[in-house]
C-alpha cells in the first residue's frame, strides 16, 4: 500500500520541474548573440534598409535572451541589444560633430533598453507574459520620448512600419499602438518557442502537445499583422485630392551651398536659392505651364537672416511673394526675444508682408539650446560654440494661410506625438513639416524622418507636406503613400491640388490614451511579477508557510 507524500515531500518532488521552468532558456553566449542580433535586426527594419518585418525580431530575441533570468541579467542583455540598435541607427548624429556625441546619445538611449530588458525578465514569470512584455516596449518608448531634456523618440518600433501592414494600427491608436502590435507579434513568437523548447525537453512524451501549442501560438502571433492589413486606415486616403475642399499647394526646396554644420555660413545664398526657385515657379504660372498656387511652403532655415530686422531679406521675400501672388510660409531664425533666438514659421503675405507665425515648441537640446551648460562644460569646451539658446514657443502651430488651415511642426517635432496631435485637434486640415537636414549630409537621417511623416499621415488622416532646405522634401498622401519627393542636395519644386480634410481618426480623438493605458498595464504587470517573485522566494525557503497560505497539502 503506497503512502501519500508529505507536504514537504510534495514540494521537493516538484523542485526539478520548477527549476526547469525557471532556468534561463539560453546560455550566456547564446543570449549575448540573441541580444546583438536582435538589435541589428531592429536597425535593419528602419530606413535606409526598410526591412520592416525585422522589427518584431528585437522583441522576440529580447524575450528569449532574458527568459528565466534575474532583472539584473535582463538589464545587461537589454543594454547590449540597445547598443547594437542605436549605435548604427544614429551614426548620422556624429557625421560633423565627432564620435563622442553620437556614442553618448546612443548609449543613453540604450540605457532605456536596459530597463526594458530588466522588466521583460521580471514579467516573464507571469501568465500572458507576451502582452505585458509588448506593453513594456510602449512604456519604454513613452519614457524615451520625454526624458531627459524633453526626450528623443527616434527609433520607436512604430516608425519602422510605414511600408508594412502594422502601419494601419496608427489610425486607431497612434504610433504607440503600432509599436504594441509589432512587439506583441515578437513576444508571442518568443514565448511560443520557449514553451515548445521546454515541452520538447521535458520527460513524459509531451512533444506532440508542445508542437501543437507552438503551431497555434505562432498562428495567433502572425494573425496580428493580418488584422492590420484587413482593417486598413478608417479614412481612405490614397488620393491627395479626395476628402475635402481643394487647395493648390506649392513646395520649394531651394538647396544649400554645401552640407555640414557651416551650411548657413552663406545664409543669404540659402535665402536667395529659395527666392530663385519661387521666381522660376512664378514664370511657369504666368506662362500657363503650372497652376496658380494658393499657398507656398518654404522649409526651416530658408531665411536664417531675420527678415524682421533685415530690410534686404524682407525685400527678397516680398519679391518672391508678389511674383507668385500667394502667401509663403517661410522658415526663419528670429533675433529675440531678448538674448534668445526663435526658430519660427512665418506667414508672408504678398500684400501685407509678415503676419501670423509659429515658434518651435521643442528646440533640440545641444543643437538649439544647451541644457546645464556649466555642467557639460566640464566635459567639452565646445558647448560654448552654441552661443545663444533658442527659446521654445508656447502655442501649437495652427496657421491660416491663403484660406488653408495648416498645422506646422518644425524638424524633429514630427517625432513627438503630442506636438503633432495638437495641431490636428486645433483644426489643421493639412500637416506641414518644415525641416533642415543639411547638417546631416548624405545620411539616413532624412529617410528616417520621412518615415515618421508617413506614419503621421496615417495616424491623423491628413496629407503631410515635408519641406526641407536640402532634402528630402516630400508630399505624403493620407494613407502614407509618398506621392512625390526630392533627392538630397538638389533644387526641387512641387505644385498640386491637396484636399483639406476635417474628418478625424480614432487615434486623433483618443490622443495619448492608448499610450498611457498600455504603459500603465505594463507597469502594473511588473509590480505584480515582483510581488509574485517575493512569494515564490518565501515558498522555496519556507514550504510549510506557503502550504498554509495556499490551503492545500
Amino acid at each position: 500500500m503506497s503512502m501519500p507524500l508529505s507536504p514537504t515531500a510534495t514540494v521537493a518532488a516538484d523542485q526539478p520541474e520548477l527549476q526547469r521552468a525557471r532556468a534561463p532558456l539560453a546560455g550566456t553566449p547564446m543570449a549575448l548573440l540573441l541580444a546583438i542580433t536582435g538589435g541589428l535586426a531592429l536597425w535593419l527594419a528602419f530606413p535606409p534598409f526598410g526591412l520592416w518585418g525585422l522589427a518584431a525580431v528585437g522583441p522576440l530575441f529580447l524575450v528569449l535572451a532574458t527568459r528565466g533570468r534575474s532583472a539584473l541579467g535582463g538589464a545587461a542583455f537589454g543594454m547590449v541589444m540597445g547598443a547594437a540598435f542605436f549605435l548604427p541607427l544614429l551614426t548620422w548624429t556624429g557625421v560633423f560633430v565627432g564620435d563622442l556625441p553620437w556614442v553618448a546619445l546612443s548609449l543613453a538611449q540604450a540605457a532605456f533598453c536596459a530597463a526594458l530588458g530588466a522588466a521583460t525578465a521580471v514579467v516573464g514569470r507571469l501568465p500572458a507574459s507576451p502582452v505585458w512584455a509588448a506593453g513594456l516596449w510602449v512604456a519604454q518608448e513613452a519614457l524615451r520620448s520625454r526624458l531627459p531634456f524633453g526626450g528623443f523618440p527616434w527609433g520607436r518600433l512604430g516608425f519602422s512600419q510605414a511600408d508594412g501592414p502594422f502601419a494601419a494600427f496608427a489610425a486607431y491608436g497612434g504610433v504607440p499602438l503600432v509599436t504594441f502590435a509589432v512587439a506583441l507579434t515578437g513576444t508571442s513568437l518568443a514565448v511560443s518557442l520557449a514553451r515548445a523548447a521546454t515541452g520538447w525537453r521535458s520527460p513524459g512524451g509531451q512533444q506532440p502537445t508542445a508542437r501543437r501549442r507552438w503551431v497555434l501560438a505562432c498562428a495567433a502571433a502572425l494573425a496580428i499583422p493580418g488584422v492590420g492589413l484587413l482593417a486598413g486606415p478608417p479614412l481612405p486616403g490614397s488620393q491627395l485630392s479626395a476628402g475635402g475642399e481643394l487647395a493648390t499647394v506649392a513646395v520649394i526646396q531651394g538647396n544649400v551651398p554645401r552640407s555640414g554644420l557651416d551650411f548657413n555660413a552663406q545664409r543669404r545664398a540659402v535665402l536667395d536659392n529659395h527666392v530663385r526657385e519661387t521666381l522660376l515657379l512664378a514664370e511657369r504660372v504666368e506662362g500657363g505651364t503650372a497652376p496658380q498656387p494658393d499657398i507656398v511652403i518654404w522649409p526651416e532655415n530658408s531665411s536664417d537672416i531675420d527678415p524682421h530686422g533685415n530690410a534686404d531679406a524682407a525685400a527678397a521675400i516680398d519679391d518672391a511673394a508678389r511674383a507668385i501672388d500667394a502667401p509663403i510660409l517661410i522658415g526663419a531664425v528670429l533675433d529675440g526675444p531678448g538674448r534668445y533666438l526663435t526658430n519660427a514659421g512665418i506667414v508672408w503675405d504678398p500684400v501685407t508682408g509678415p503676419g501670423a507665425s509659429y515658434a518651435k515648441r521643442h528646440p533640440v537640446p545641444f543643437g538649439e539650446y544647451m541644457p546645464a551648460r556649466s555642467f557639460f562644460r566640464f566635459f567639452s569646451a565646445q558647448v560654448d560654440l552654441l552661443r545663444r539658446d533658442f527659446l521654445p514657443g508656447t502655442e501649437p502651430g495652427v496657421l491660416d494661410v491663403g484660406g488653408v488651415r495648416l498645422g506646422d511642426v518644425i524638424c524633429f517635432e514630427v517625432a513627438y506625438d503630442g506636438l503633432v496631435s495638437d495641431v490636428v485637434t486645433g483644426g489643421a486640415s493639412l500637416l506641414v513639416v518644415q525641416t533642415n537636414n543639411a547638417t546631416f549630409g548624405y545620411t539616413a537621417e532624412s529617410e528616417q524622418q520621412l518615415a515618421m511623416s508617413r506614419l503621421r499621415a496615417i495616424e491623423h488622416g491628413r496629407t503631410v507636406i515635408v519641406a526641407a532646405t536640402s532634402g528630402i522634401s516630400a508630399v505624403v498622401a493620407p494613407d502614407g503613400t509618398v506621392v512625390d519627393r526630392s533627392e538630397l542636395f538638389t533644387p526641387w519644386t512641387f505644385i498640386g491640388s491637396v484636399a483639406q480634410r476635417t474628418q478625424t481618426t480614432p487615434a486623433t480623438r483618443m490622443g495619448a490614451a492608448p499610450e498611457l493605458a498600455l504603459s500603465a498595464i505594463a507597469g502594473a504587470a511588473v509590480l505584480a511579477a515582483l510581488n509574485t517573485g517575493r512569494r515564490s522566494r518565501r515558498a522555496r525557503t519556507d514550504p510549510e508557510h506557503v502550504i498554509h497560505e495556499e490551503g492545500h497539502p
